[in-house]
């Protein structure tokens, strides 16, 4: 499913009211909610929403319990962190435990070995060791998502881990992600995307060929009911709406 906004604005007010509604749901369910962020700039003005007074008051957050999509192997304090981020956007202004916040990056560790510590967490807090209630991802102007890359057949290709670790040569550095098939076990999962330059790879992705190897966004449950789309106006002028 795919939904347009006239801007970003909207499309966050709507993003921000849904993550409210999940985790309600959610707990009211089973007694907690599992939510995995996205990084990079396109969840910043969702942040600040849920972390103001129109929205963090409904949720409860002590039953709340966040994780990362993918992350890069930095520290906390870094900039190109994106759990640093979110601290810094949300995290730090919501009533939330410490012990209910899961950065993909941990001091001493190598990135293989967290990411099966990662793996053992998710176990732990998970339904079934699985399923997230709500997954938000967002996708680059290269038609990646998460930290699974063009053209990165290890990750792309991976069947077994649900939390992977790799050096992106590229980048010329370690990434850690969850993996293509852990995502689609998601309750809940939902792209945004923003903005012109990535109107070529949403459409390439919504509406081109398969090819995952070069648009790794094809990799998610294209079509399913338990994806949604959430799209800019500009992301959206390729696409046959």
């Amino acid at each position: 499913m795919v939904k347009v906004f006239e801007n970003t604005d909207n499309l966050n007010q709507k993003l921000a009211t849904l993550f409210v509604e999940k985790a309600q749901e959610a707990i009211e369910a089973n007694g907690k909610f599992t939510v995995a962020l996205t990084g990079g700039s396109s969840p910043a003005g969702l942040h600040r929403l849920l972390a103001s007074d129109t929205y963090k008051n409904k949720v409860d957050w002590n039953k709340t319990y966040i994780f990362w999509g993918d992350e890069r192997w930095v520290p906390l304090d870094d900039e190109k962190s994106n759990a640093g981020a979110a601290f810094k956007d949300f995290l730090n202004n919501i009533p939330i435990p410490e012990g209910n916040v899961f950065p993909m990056w941990k001091k001493g560790f190598e990135p293989e070995a967290y990411a099966k510590e990662y793996e053992t967490i998710l176990d732990n807090h998970l339904e079934d060791g699985d399923k997230f209630d709500l997954i938000i991802l967002g996708m680059g102007d290269d038609g990646h998502t998460a930290s699974l890359f063009p053209n990165q057949e290890v990750i792309l290709k991976e069947k077994e881990k649900k939390v992977a670790a790799y050096f992106l040569a590229p980048q010329d550095m370690y990434r850690i992600t969850l993996t293509a098939p852990l995502i689609n076990k998601a309750k809940q999962i939902v792209f945004i995307v923003f903005g012109e330059k990535k109107s070529n790879a949403l459409y390439e992705v919504i509406e081109g060929k398969s090819n995952s190897n070069l648009y790794p966004s094809q990799l998610i449950n294209k079509g399913s009911k338990n994806v949604t789309w959430m799209v800019d106006k500009a992301a959206a002028s390729k696409l046959s709406l």
